[in-house]
């Protein structure tokens, strides 16, 4: 297994980061190095990037199109080492995941930054973000519509009205409907009585519908049946990690998990993965 030494020290330098987060801690929010501090307005969309796909980097681009409407706005991937309904997802390591991306927007957008946070709601984002870059004045998440069907259903919280103005009070939301109607799905949703009040946080932003059904999930479980999905650079991290490929079976009966000899190997001149 051969991973450069320029490699290994980019990676080196980013476990240094999640090394500091801790879930026990107050909501932090870190730079992955080479990331310029947020300030002024942000537009941050979190997500597993579990790979990154088209439709991700196609809604980033989106918002940089917004941006450039706009001045004093800058826009960042994030990460967080908590993902709520995604606990179970543990392969590849978020290390892995985070380089990854790091290099694809290095390459298709330069300017994009990524951040680290230590929670997984949206509002201790918020929290994390106004805390330790005091020079931001305004938080916008960037989001599809299903995560905003999440954001405003009760069942994931205690007081959903409580978490809502709580979360309102730090941010907004950047929304990208899914075309074909999907514009009136979120007017629809904002003029539900329950939720008319929070619509002057909701801005809406176009998004083009070819990418309605890309599921960083169906990569992920069939592989190169969705490689139309993913971006060069994931394809050729899928083939040579075998991130979410079954272990290989050897003429002996035995297999070999080459993933987890990554790990191992990442491991062995890293110190503790994440």
């Amino acid at each position: 297994m051969y991973i450069s030494v320029q490699m290994l020290q980019r990676m080196k330098r980013v476990q240094c980061v999640l090394d500091q987060l801790h879930p026990s801690n107050e909501a932090e929010a870190l730079c992955v190095p080479g990331t310029e501090p947020p300030h002024n307005t942000v537009i941050v969309f979190t997500g597993s990037f579990n790979p990154p796909t088209v439709a991700h980097i196609a809604l980033l681009k989106q918002a940089q199109h917004y941006i450039q409407a706009r001045h004093g706005m800058h826009l960042y991937a994030a990460f967080s080492k908590r993902t709520v309904d995604k606990e179970g997802v543990e392969r590849p390591l978020i290390l892995d995941r985070i380089t990854l991306l790091q290099s694809i927007l290095h390459k298709r957008m330069p300017r994009t930054g990524i951040l680290l946070f230590n929670r997984g709601l949206y509002v201790e984002q918020a929290q994390a973000i106004r805390r330790t870059f005091p020079r931001v004045k305004r938080v916008l998440f960037l989001m599809g519509f299903d995560k905003i069907v999440q954001i405003f259903d009760p069942h994931y919280y205690a007081d959903r009205d409580a978490a809502l103005e709580a979360l309102f009070a730090q941010a907004e939301l950047l929304v990208a409907p899914r075309g074909n109607g999907g514009e009136k799905e979120v007017a629809e949703l904002l003029e539900q009585p329950q939720n008319k009040r929070f619509a002057q946080y909701v801005h809406m932003q176009p998004f083009d519908s070819v990418y309605r059904d890309v599921s960083a999930t169906q990569v992920r479980q069939r592989g190169s049946q969705y490689e139309r999905d993913t971006l060069r650079e994931v394809r050729r991290f899928m083939h040579y990690t075998r991130a979410y490929a079954p272990p290989i079976k050897r003429l002996d009966g035995s297999e070999v998990d080459i993933y987890k000899e990554r790990v191992t190997y990442l491991s062995q001149r890293l110190g503790p993965v994440s």
